[in-house]
């Protein structure tokens, strides 16, 4: 229920309006939001091209709600970890056009909480090293879902063909790779759609959906059926389930670095011990903490992700 809770907050300022008639103009999110990355007073935050500092280890992340929304999750979880391990950590927000595998790769960032995606890439072509995998509701697995309007005659996934679809991000697991999956299972591929765009982010993709913009999309399952709960969209289908989302050390990170980090994030209590402080942190997708992660677990989309070129 707090977690609903907590969604429904997030996108409240923009439903009336998303749900106002089919062909309502696309939200702008960053002003629904009143979004102005100067307004979050954090030192632990820097800009997009951090400098250099010794003893300072940057932080980096796959976007997934509104980017301030994000920002003001991870910072609590930087100050733990300098807490648990002495180090120093510095949040690095990935400019929308940057690559955050490449960012691991070339010593930008040096930690990161990344989808399979951001991972196999940041693997296949750096050899990051997987730390730790959110747990939370299935454990450390999560689903993504195919949403439409509520008012939408869309029954089906198979019934999306002529259609026009939303997704996240290019490098997404749940807003992209895992909604084409579905696609495909139904026999859809992206030259049988009527048209589709990448949003950038969860929120964003719903916002499409329900502005009208798109006649579907594919969101993470705990905001598609938040929204669905309150009649504001209906999922028409949902993934099996997959890995959730894990943090990774770059290769450049010192391994007793690595080892301290990864032995305090499976220490991270965040529903008990470590829950002052923390900042709607049951919308991540770590919501009850980490758990040991195994590389075995994320290379089973690695095949599907080359088919569809994201890889």
């Amino acid at each position: 229920m707090r977690k609903l809770t907590c969604w429904l907050l997030i996108v409240s300022c923009f439903l009336v309006t998303a749900c106002a008639s089919q062909t309502s103009p696309k939200i702008d999110l960053s002003k629904a939001f009143n979004s102005n990355l100067a307004e979050v007073k954090n030192p632990n935050i820097v800009n997009p091209s951090p400098v250099d500092q010794d003893n300072v280890y940057y932080f980096g992340f796959d976007r997934r709600l509104e980017i301030k929304e994000d920002v003001r999750m991870y910072v609590p979880l930087l100050r733990y970890l300098e807490r648990e391990t002495g180090y120093k950590f510095k949040l690095h927000i990935t400019p929308k056009n940057a690559s955050i595998a490449n960012e691991l790769g070339t010593g930008q960032v040096h930690f990161a909480a990344v989808g399979t995606v951001s991972f196999l890439q940041a693997y296949q072509k750096y050899k990051v090293l997987l730390l730790a995998r959110g747990v939370g509701e299935n454990d450390g697995y999560y689903r993504a879902v195919i949403i439409v309007r509520p008012d939408s005659k869309i029954k089906n996934v198979g019934e999306l063909k002529g259609h026009s679809f939303a997704f996240g991000a290019p490098n997404s697991t749940q807003g992209h790779l895992i909604p084409r999956l579905m696609l495909a299972n139904a026999g859809i591929s992206l030259r049988d759609l009527k048209s589709f765009g990448y949003m950038g982010s969860h929120a964003e993709t719903a916002n499409a959906v329900m502005s009208g913009q798109f006649e579907a999309g594919g969101v993470q399952d705990s905001l598609g059926k938040a929204l669905a709960s309150r009649g504001l969209v209906k999922i028409i289908g949902q993934s099996t389930l997959y890995p959730r989302s894990g943090i990774v050390a770059a290769p450049s990170v010192p391994p007793e670095v690595r080892e301290a980090v990864k032995k305090a994030l499976l220490n991270f209590d965040p529903t008990g011990k470590d829950k002052e402080g923390l900042y709607n942190w049951q919308m991540s997708e770590m919501p009850k903490g980490f758990a040991a992660a195994k590389l075995d677990e994320y290379l089973v989309l690695e095949k599907q992700a080359r088919e569809f070129g994201i890889l």
